[in-house]
């Protein structure tokens, strides 16, 4: 089996060589986090939870405190009072602002050599354990970030039983996964298709 090999690459400057600006990758990576959120939640207030409407005992002569439902919350098995209601977490946040973060902790990683491109993760059938060898033989880190190309499937199955390894597809790259990440890890097909895919958007917005 062929072994990997790490590839000189030129880095451009427009998206491996920005301006980090932290607060704003804060920000995107917190919208982020809140858009995965479900956002299920729900808890039953008085009108909602089972249980008899009626008045538990008379208004006058017991010596307790009145009660006009069994239902109310200070009751076990009672209604919630401002309990969570289901609700949108998601945050708008601008695709140019997203593009920005992305760019910013890109170039954080490459100014501290932590961006490596490798020819390929595995040549031939799918390997776990001829994956480990690669990744551990070039980087330490718990968390490695490997980014790859749609269409290296071997890669991709080689890499998905390693529990300190996140693989994702270049088109699918975001600011969390690189902020979280010790080192990212292009393929060489993914590294050429992600440069040209942002070039082009960089030509289009400009």
């Amino acid at each position: 089996m062929a072994t990997a090999k790490q590839v000189k690459v030129t880095f451009p400057a427009e998206i491996f060589d920005a301006q980090t600006n932290i607060p704003l990758i804060h920000q995107v990576v917190v919208a982020q986090l809140a858009a995965a959120r479900q956002g299920t939640h729900k808890t039953k207030n008085r009108g909602e939870v089972s249980g008899s409407g009626a008045k538990p005992f008379k208004q006058k002569g017991t010596g307790r405190a009145r009660q006009g439902s069994i239902r109310m919350p200070q009751h076990r098995g009672g209604g919630v009072v401002h309990g969570p209601n289901p609700r949108d977490y998601s945050q708008r946040t601008p695709k140019k602002m997203i593009a920005q973060a992305l760019r910013g902790v890109l170039s954080d990683r490459a100014r501290a050599d932590r961006i490596i491109v490798l020819d390929q993760i595995v040549a031939g059938d799918p390997s776990t354990k001829a994956a480990r060898q690669v990744i551990e033989g070039i980087a330490k880190g718990k968390r490695m970030l490997v980014v790859v190309d749609g269409s290296e499937t071997n890669s991709v199955l080689s890499l998905r039983n390693l529990g300190f390894v996140h693989t994702i597809e270049h088109t699918q790259l975001n600011a969390y996964d690189v902020v979280v990440s010790d080192y990212v890890i292009f393929t060489k097909t993914a590294f050429d298709a992600f440069v040209e895919s942002r070039s082009a958007k960089e030509v289009a917005s400009a």
